[in-house]
């Protein structure tokens, strides 16, 4: 009897787990949240690659190569008169754009890769140096040096108009390219002593469980939610208490909320993406495919022999108009991911159909979840 009934007990807790959602996995509060005043910053700069096997940039359509060079050699003491420069051909030299990232903290002398991008007509980079570069942030002040010889990821040929290329050859990266000369104060400290952390997704119901996550290792008091992307923190003021204080709140364990319903939708490729808590009602779709397809073909008329006639081509053109015959299906209610798509599914439709008929739920309300065209 106790054999049979932990057999039902058993097979009951193992009915209920695959009727109830899962609940959320834990994750590191570095997962979920960023400090305030700890982040990246952008920079860019201009500059020349030289050392191109003839695939650098054709002078005479990109008169800023030439330009460029020229004050470089100014600056090295090479003086050019105008007919020198004007009469240039320089297919070993390219204008680039050179950008980076400068991580939070980052002190001179630390080495940051960088990209190196074609500016003009360049067929290809590969095996070009990089000529000292001023990396510039939004300030206007210049935070790295960039040099290097600069690495391209793909490959190409071409010989009697024929051109094979894989990937692409106008851009590269040099591993370690940049030094940094100036480092960007972080202060992630405001005065009296407290800090702010940003959720990276607003949730009023994830501000809440960090807050209290907090609390409940520092003492009350010590986190307090601003919003639903806010929290504010009560640090210690020593600057080596605060990194101990930092690395203790990153590893703290927080089981978020399940996230809202939410299907996004690339218009420009034709996926569609959804996440668990999408769900269906009942509803009927129909969708016929319209297609129009316009074949022309030149009809050659030749005139007879000695008729002194000329030859006459005339351009036919036959279009024709298809319209697929679209049934009314019913979608049954849906209330898991898996029931959502095998619904649509079965309506058999191609993705970009999926894209309206999606859209059109959207606005019946039979789709239970937010639409993001990107």
């Amino acid at each position: 009897m106790k054999l049979a009934l932990r057999f039902c007990l058993g097979a009951l807790a193992l009915a209920l787990a695959a009727v109830l959602p899962q609940a959320a996995q834990a994750e590191r509060l570095k997962d979920l949240v960023s400090f305030q005043g700890v982040r990246d910053n952008q920079l860019i700069g201009y500059g020349l690659v030289v050392g191109l096997d003839g695939t650098g940039d054709q002078t005479s359509q990109t008169p800023f190569t030439t330009q460029s060079l020229t004050n470089m050699l100014g600056n090295l003491g090479i003086t050019l008169n105008a007919a020198t420069t004007q009469n240039m051909q320089l297919k070993n030299v390219a204008a680039v754009m050179v950008t980076a990232v400068l991580p939070p903290f980052a002190r001179p002398g630390e080495a940051i890769d960088v990209t190196v991008s074609s500016l003009g007509n360049a067929k290809s980079l590969r095996g070009g140096t990089l000529l000292m570069a001023p990396l510039k942030g939004a300030d206007g002040q210049v935070y790295a040096m960039a040099q290097g010889n600069v690495v391209i990821g793909g490959a190409g040929a071409s010989a009697n108009g024929s051109k094979v290329q894989v990937n692409s050859l106008g851009a590269g990266r040099i591993s370690g390219g940049a030094l940094v000369e100036r480092a960007v104060p972080s202060a992630f400290t405001q005065p009296g002593g407290t800090m702010q952390m940003e959720l990276r997704d607003m949730d009023f119901d994830n501000a809440q469980k960090i807050v209290a996550a907090v609390n409940n290792q520092f003492g009350m008091g010590t986190a307090v939610a601003l919003d639903g992307r806010t929290i504010q923190l009560r640090a210690p003021t020593d600057p080596t208490s605060q990194v101990s204080f930092m690395a203790q709140l990153e590893n703290i364990d927080v089981r978020p909320s399940q996230a809202a319903a939410k299907v996004i939708l690339n218009a420009r490729t034709g996926s569609i993406v959804m996440n668990q808590m999408v769900t269906l009602q009942n509803c009927a779709v129909a969708h016929g495919n319209l297609s129009v397809v316009i074949n022309t073909q030149t009809a050659v008329s030749q005139p007879g022999p000695f008729s002194n006639g000329q030859t006459v081509a005339a351009r036919q053109s036959n279009i024709q108009l298809k319209q697929d015959t679209g049934a009314l299906k019913t979608v049954a209610a849906s209330a898991t991911l898996a029931d959502v798509v095998k619904a649509l599914n079965a309506l058999g439709a191609t993705p970009a159909d999926l894209i309206s008929i999606l859209q059109s739920m959207k606005a019946a309300g039979a789709l239970r979840a937010d639409l993001e065209i990107i």
